[in-house]
This record gives C-alpha cells, structure tokens and sequence, in this order.
C-alpha cells in the first residue's frame, strides 16, 4: 500500500514536462498590420461662376419732401381752401389760406405817404440850394462892389474931400453885404445834412413798403409743390400769430426708405472685395450708385414692384448693428395708383428693398457650410484633409463668394467633421451644388 503514490508520481512530471516542451516550442501569433479607416464625407468640385450679389432688407418708407406752413404775420384766418384737409392732394401753387390783409394794406399806404412827403422834401430842398447859390453868387458880386466903393470913399475922406460920415455909410453898407455872404454861405453848408435826413426818411419809408408788401404776401399761403395733406392747424375766423404751424403735408413727387445694409454685404454690392479700402473712404468718395439697380414692394402686397434708385448714404453709421444707412428714392410714388388693386406708396408703409449689383465673373462660390471659423476643409493629395484660410468676399443666400484661398478645381469638404485634424483620411462622395 505504500508503494502507491511512488508509482503515480512519474507520469504526472512527465506530462507536466511535456506540456510545457510543447508550449515553448509552439509559433506565436501572426501579427496583422491595419490603419484607421477612412471617414466618408460629402464634396464638391470647387468652379467659377458669374454671380450677381443680392441683398434683401426691410425697411419704412417715409416722404422724400415735407412741408410744414408757419403763420408769419399775425391776423384772422380769412379765408381756406375747400381741399385742405388731411390725406387730400393739392397741386403745387396753390392758394389754401388767407389771412386778413386789411392791417398791412394800410401799413403800405401809409408807408407809401411818407415817401411822397420826404420825395417832395427832398426836391423843395433841392431848389431851395439852388436859389440860395445863386442869390449867394449876386451878393457876392455886390460885396465885390461895395468893398471898392468903400476903398474909394476911405481914399476921398483921408483927403478930407468928402465928409467922414459918408466913409461911415459905405463901410455900414460894405458890412451888410458880408454878412448876407455869410448868412447864405451858412445856408448852403446846412442843406448837406438836410439832405441826408431826408435820404434817410426816404430809406426807411421804403423800408416800411418793402415790409408791408412782404406781410402782404405772407397774408396768403400757397402749396410750394404737389403735396398731400397730413395735419391743419387753422379754421376760418382763427386768428393765428407769427410762428404758428397751420398746416404739415407731404410731397408726392418721390417717396424714400432707408435701407440698413450690412458693412460686408455693403461693400460687396459695389464690388469691393477689398479691406484697402474703408467704408468712411467709401461713403466720402463718388460711389458708383448706377452700378446698382433696386426694386421695392410693399409688405401689404408683395407683387406690386416699384422701381427705384440709390440716392445717398446717411452721414453716420450704426456703430452697433454695423450698418450703412442707405437712402433709396422712389420717382412718382403715386403712378398707377388704383386703390385697392394698386396702392401708392405712401408714408409709413413697411417695403422689402432688394439691391442687384453687378455681376461678379470668374467668382469661386461654396455653400456657406462650407466656411469654418475662417478655414475651409478641402480633400488634398492621398485622400487627406487639409485646413486651408480663405477671404470671403460676398455672403449672400447662403452661399459665399471666395476672394482667396480656393481654387477652380479643389475638393471641398462640405460636411461638419468633428475633430476635424489635418492629415486624417477621408473617402469622398461628390454631390452637385
């Protein structure tokens, strides 16, 4: 019984020793080489095209000339126009209110007296300097004679041929002749400044005349052009005082909105694809409104389409929506007009503008999708991504126009790979744009 586990024991160390010969001199496993495999992803064949850019804002339409009539004279509202009344269309020159005149027409006949009267002034004056120079000439020539009389005299009476009481006589009558001389001499140096009275009261009579004819026509009110009517601030027998608004109308021979244009969609609609070139430049510079044609149409009836034209831009942009306020003018708002078929365009309407410029040739366009923080993801040589900048020139529809970065004939990737890493392997699947 002892002998038992002395004869069990060798076969278990021989199997032991043979399981592991086996093991160590068994071949490894083979070693299978195996890359990552390539990830499948939309493109598109990159190609000029000739586009056109288009830009699609809303806006409000406002009157392109206003007018508002302030009462300049004081007086009664004598007088107003059967038409004038709001939302009714009155023709340019037309008389629509009358104030009294009564006032004013007896400010210019009295006015107008005055002027007679200094006129008549003035040419008494004028003969009176006359007379009085001529008088003075005839007594200066009678000085003349009395002061070689009186040279004579004085002689004789030194002489004691005549009496001392004649020399006296002729010396009193030589003093009386000079100071006629004088005394009209002084005549005559003060008709200068009488004269210049009366020009003075003449001005200021003419004055009044030019002043009593202005009150007299601002005393009637005419339409300076084809308007409509909005607001009337007088009735007949008001009584209105100088500064006074009595009536605010709108012009109907254009209509105009201002469109807010986006700073990039700005710049692309006149074929500036550029940043050498600011937008302050630009808006001081002559810019080439005709390149660009506009139409509008009315929210409350899209299928009426207006013709239109770009007629400035505004002074200051808005810093924070960063857009340029384009002022668009429609021509004859009121032109076919046919209520309820055809409304016209009138103030306050909301309308869709839609600027056209001109095309752009040989212009690289993707699908917006396409452009990823400034990179675009183009298939390269072996099948392998590569992240490319690029320069947008125009976003519109979304699709974008490339300034450069892209050539006619790059893959673009147009899916959203995420990771997107340079280098990965991508299997193409080309769709049409």
């Amino acid at each position: 019984m002892r002998l038992a586990p002395l004869f069990a024991a060798p076969p278990i160390a021989l199997g032991i020793a043979v399981a592991v010969w086996l093991i160590s001199s068994a071949p490894g496993p083979d070693r299978i080489e195996s890359a990552a495999p390539a990830l499948p992803v939309r493109v598109i064949t990159a190609a000029s095209e000739i586009i056109r850019p288009t830009i699609n804002v809303w806006g409000n339409l406002r009157a392109a000339d206003t007018w508002v009539a302030v009462a300049e004279v004081q007086g009664e509202v004598i007088w107003r126009h059967p038409d004038l009344e709001p939302g009714r269309l009155i023709p340019a020159g037309t008389e629509v209110l009358r104030i009294d005149p009564a006032d004013y027409e007896l400010a210019l006949a009295q006015a107008q007296a005055d002027l007679l009267a200094f006129n008549a002034e003035s040419a008494q004056l004028a003969t009176e300097a006359t007379n009085t120079a001529r008088i003075l000439e005839l007594e200066r020539e009678r000085l003349v004679l009395a002061e070689a009389e009186l040279e004579r005299i004085s002689t004789l009476a030194a002489q004691e041929t005549i009496s001392q009481s004649r020399a006296d006589d002729a010396e009193r009558a030589t003093l009386l002749a000079r100071r006629t001389v004088a005394e009209l001499e002084n005549s005559l140096a003060l008709i200068p400044p009488r004269e210049a009275r009366i020009t003075a009261q003449i001005a200021r009579s003419e004055a009044a005349i030019a002043r009593a004819l202005r009150a007299l026509e601002h005393t009637e009110i005419r339409t300076p052009f084809d308007l409509r009517v909005t607001e009337v601030a007088a009735e007949r027998f008001q009584t209105v005082a100088p500064g006074q608004v009595v009536v605010r109308a709108n012009g109907i021979a254009a209509a105009e909105v201002v469109a807010h244009l986006p700073i990039d969609s700005f710049r692309g609609l006149f074929g500036d694809t550029s940043d050498t070139i600011s937008v302050s430049e630009m808006m001081l510079s002559a810019m080439p409104f005709t390149q660009v044609d506009v139409v509008l149409s009315p929210l409350s009836d899209p299928s009426q389409i207006w013709s239109a034209h770009i007629s400035r831009v505004e002074g200051a942009l808005d810093a924070r929506a960063r857009t340029v306020p384009v002022v668009v003018v429609v021509d004859d708002p009121y032109a076919g007009a046919n209520p309820p078929s055809r409304l016209p365009l009138v103030p306050n309407m909301q309308v869709l503008i839609s600027f056209e410029g001109e095309p752009l040739t040989d212009a690289v366009v993707l699908p917006e999708t396409a452009l990823h923080g400034g990179m675009v993801r183009v298939l390269g040589h072996g099948g392998l991504l590569e992240l490319r900048p690029v320069s947008v020139a125009l976003s519109q529809n979304g699709r974008i126009v490339i300034a450069d970065g892209i050539e006619p004939g790059d893959i673009v990737v147009i899916d959203d790979i995420a990771p997107a890493i340079p280098g990965m392997a991508l299997t193409a699947i080309e769709v049409h744009q």
